[in-house]
């Protein structure tokens, strides 16, 4: 079940002059108290948990800091400094969430594969590849991430609906389940430096993500 969705409140919105600023601001990595990573949120959903105090420590080399309105008891202008790790309170999934397996989509599935064809081991751009299943759908084959691969158009064509053996072709790679690291780091244009450090410690050997 998906985490329910949380509006900041008044409070924690800059002011009208900032809001094109924060627009263009990278996303937040969220873990949960544990440290494990649990998926990228807002400016505004990581100013709403500091104002709940439901961040249990944050981390990272990189702080922003969220000015609001000005107190009528106070005189004095709100304001929260948010990092870009943040750990929040709550359930804790542990590492075997780590595991988790993502959801299927060429983007990511051309991440994964760094843009090389599978079969003849050249770089493409995302709108020159396909989505090639190693065994055919017609064959019983899934559309999973153990079955499908990076293949641009002339090696797909090639294959067709044919098992392996009977194209004569290999793979030069072997397709595999990005676990939620892997994941976030495909799933993300914006990565700051040190949320990639931190991604990449949850990050298998076996990965072609970094």
């Amino acid at each position: 079940m998906n985490d329910p969705v949380c509006l900041p409140p008044p409070h924690c919105l800059p002011a009208p002059h900032l809001l094109a600023e924060f627009a263009c601001a990278p996303l937040i990595l969220a873990l949960d108290q544990n440290g494990v990573p649990q998926r990228w949120i807002s400016w505004q959903e990581a100013c709403f948990y500091y104002a709940r105090e439901m961040v249990a420590w944050d981390a990272g080399d990189n702080a922003f800091t969220l000015r609001g309105g000005i107190s009528r008891l106070t005189g004095q202008r709100s304001a929260i400094t948010a990092n870009s790790i943040i750990a929040l309170r709550g359930h804790s999934h542990g590492q075997g969430y780590n595991r988790h397996v993502p959801p299927l989509s060429n983007r990511e599935l051309f991440h994964r594969d760094r843009h090389l064809c599978a079969y003849c081991g050249r770089e493409f751009s995302s709108q020159r590849l396909t989505r090639d299943h190693v065994i055919p759908i017609s064959k019983g084959g899934s559309d999973t991430w153990t079955n499908v691969v990076a293949a641009c158009m002339p090696c797909n064509q090639k294959k067709g609906a044919r098992l392996l053996e009977k194209a004569g072709m290999e793979l030069l790679y072997l397709p595999y389940v990005p676990n939620r690291a892997e994941f976030l780091i495909l799933s993300n244009r914006q990565i700051l430096a040190d949320q990639m450090d931190f991604l990449a410690r949850h990050v298998p050997a076996k990965s072609r993500v970094i």
